[in-house]
């Protein structure tokens, strides 16, 4: 058996009617049946401001996740760099891997919306070169020695260490990729990828290759996580249906949150590939469109699923972190999706989701 893990999105998300207390609730009730099906971490978002996933601060609830489900690893999809001083940062992901008995995924990444970098007041042509020095800062902070740091951004010229001192059990990072180019950016920061399914797999298996390029040794045994959307049911086509009836609401949302309509990044360079990636984001609010999205995520019969779980474990990933929460898909749908997943598909490639499965068989 291929040892495969699988995480599940912990995300705010609803049918439009729940208050954010609501919706934070059934987050964690999401993590308490993800915790008893055996998957190993709940990923969470970072967004402000808008309807689009409202979770500004997935450290600050991961504490509080870890607290209720202390064998949950937990993961970030992804903590936006740019918009962190890199001390506090630091010093937070130091403090919730002393408190915490799981392990710590931490997406990264620069961020796409330009109404969240306009409110923090960062300017979106500076993202990359922040994002470089804010993790560089960070992971100078948790090696537990004493530094100082001559940047761009930030002068640390006294020197300091850590408090609390980080301790030995591993922070995992992985960078958000857009593009061969982010690829790159993450080979040489040493960090692993995280991609997402919808790129077409030619796309994805030049993202690996140039990363692996630029990381060398580093990329030995990493963990290599693709984030899917799920929907599962008897047969493909009522598996299908459920997408095309839930995610034109996904997409609303997502395409409100970008301003995609308006194409805020054409006079920001360092955004051109997203500019080309979000033009078309408002036409998949239309389900006639919805096809392409459909087959490269995890969407169809059992049978159908585990073939494109196996054609994306022939590109390289080894780490599937697993969507059903998605705004307009209802809750008790879901948790549904999410146990026969744990259920029927998670044995297939985990040798300890197989033996979770048994025991609550």
């Amino acid at each position: 058996m291929t040892d495969i893990r699988f995480g599940f999105q912990a995300a705010a998300a609803g049918d439009g009617r729940e208050t954010d207390q609501e919706l934070y609730r059934d987050l964690l009730e999401d993590c308490a049946l993800g915790s008893r099906l055996g998957y190993d971490a709940a990923w969470l978002l970072e967004h402000h401001f808008s309807d689009y996933y409202p979770t500004p601060s997935p450290l600050l609830l991961m504490a509080h996740i870890a607290a209720k489900f202390p064998d949950l690893s937990l993961g970030t999809s992804v903590l936006v760099l740019p918009w962190y001083h890199p001390l506090r940062l630091a010093e937070e992901i130091s403090m919730l891997n002393s408190l915490t008995r799981g392990t710590l995924h931490l997406g990264i990444g620069r961020g796409t919306a330009k109404m969240e970098y306009d409110a923090y007041g960062v300017d979106m042509n500076e993202g990359r070169a922040r994002f470089a020095e804010i993790f560089q800062v960070v992971a100078q902070g948790l090696s537990g020695k004493e530094f100082t740091h001559r940047g761009k951004f930030w002068n640390i010229d006294r020197p300091i260490r850590l408090r609390p001192e980080p301790i030995r059990k591993p922070v995992h990072f992985y960078g958000a990729i857009g593009s061969p180019a982010s690829a790159e950016v993450m080979g040489d920061l040493g960090i692993a990828p995280i991609c997402l399914s919808t790129f077409p797999d030619g796309l994805l298996t030049k993202i690996l290759e140039r990363w692996r390029a630029r990381a060398g040794r580093k990329a030995d045994g990493a963990i290599l996580p693709i984030s899917v959307k799920m929907f599962i049911a008897d047969t493909d086509e009522e598996a299908r249906e459920l997408g095309r009836r839930n995610y034109p609401a996904y997409f609303a949302l997502q395409a409100d949150h970008y301003e995609a309509d308006a194409n805020p990044w054409t006079d920001i360079p360092e955004y051109a590939d997203f500019s080309r990636m979000f033009s078309n984001l408002r036409k998949l609010t239309d389900p006639a469109n919805l096809d392409p999205f459909l087959d490269s995520n995890l969407v169809g019969s059992p049978e159908t699923i585990c073939r494109r779980i196996d054609a994306l474990i022939a590109l390289g990933f080894n780490y599937f972190m697993v969507s059903s929460a998605t705004p307009g898909t209802p809750v008790e749908l879901r948790r549904r999706m999410m146990t026969r997943f744990a259920k029927e598909i998670c044995p297939r490639y985990s040798r300890a989701m197989a033996q979770v499965a048994e025991k609550i068989a």
